[in-house]
């Protein structure tokens, strides 16, 4: 019998990974201009002096990469003058704006939109999000559009030596049976760590991206909890756990 399942319903997993890794983006991208020039210096003796010369073109170069970000992203860096720019962030800032760029221009051409005009990251990306019910009739494009966001949201976090609290959930994993649940509150989700899961959802990104872990939003935590043998306020209670101190990832048992 063929599958009757309407495209909205197959593809609502990839509409709500999207939702959730863009507004990863969208908190953190405005971070990367205040990492751009570091406010603090390494040990002394931690890294070689230039010779004057050697300094002379690095701050020029530093300047010009400065003016570059300004002109091409409206983004400043925060007190520059002579300090160091992080070049790792700056082309982690032209990845991401050229890839939210491309991205909504080939959503607006594969939807007979006209281009969108000319704006800013956050902007771009909330307009995507908002032709999400448009795109959802397209599984290919949703999954392309989920695919490239999440790439950039966690090109954006490892950036930014970001990481999340995790904590463990006792039950063990519907999929693959193993005691591997974990709670992520930042994403207020629950996740299978467990590398080898795959579930039986087509759409879901398990399928075919091994970084990917099958993800339980908060509507459907209950039912999780019943399959699992856990309870959905141990769920809950996992979501209110907070950062460890110093930003470091915490995984306790809850």
């Amino acid at each position: 019998m063929a599958d009757r399942t309407p495209p909205t319903a197959a593809v609502e997993p990839v509409l709500r990974d999207i939702a959730l890794w863009t507004a990863s983006l969208v908190r953190q991208f405005p971070e990367l201009a205040e990492e751009l020039a570091p406010g603090r210096r390494g040990p002394a003796g931690s890294a070689p002096v230039p010779s004057p010369a050697g300094r002379d073109e690095q701050i020029r170069e530093e300047r010009r990469e400065a003016l570059l970000l300004q002109q091409r992203h409206g983004l400043s860096v925060p007190g520059h003058g002579a300090a160091p720019i992080r070049l790792h962030v700056s082309d982690a800032i032209r990845d991401i704006t050229d890839g939210v760029v491309e991205l909504e221009e080939a959503v607006c051409a594969r939807l007979a939109l006209p281009r969108p005009p000319r704006a800013g990251v956050t902007a771009r990306l909330r307009r995507v999000v908002g032709l999400l019910d448009t795109i959802a009739a397209d599984p290919d494009l949703a999954r392309h559009v989920r695919d490239e966001i999440r790439r950039m949201a966690r090109r954006c976090a490892r950036t930014l030596g970001d990481a999340e609290t995790v904590v463990r959930v006792s039950g063990r994993c519907p999929w693959c049976d193993s005691v591997s649940l974990r709670a992520f509150p930042d994403r207020r989700a629950v996740l299978c760590v467990n590398p080898a899961c795959v579930c039986v959802d087509a759409a879901c990104g398990c399928q075919d991206d091994p970084a990917y872990r099958h993800l339980w939003p908060e509507r459907e935590w209950a039912e999780l909890a019943a399959a699992a043998g856990a309870r959905t306020g141990e769920i809950e209670a996992a979501m209110d756990t907070a950062t460890a101190p110093g930003g470091d990832p915490k995984e306790t048992s809850c």
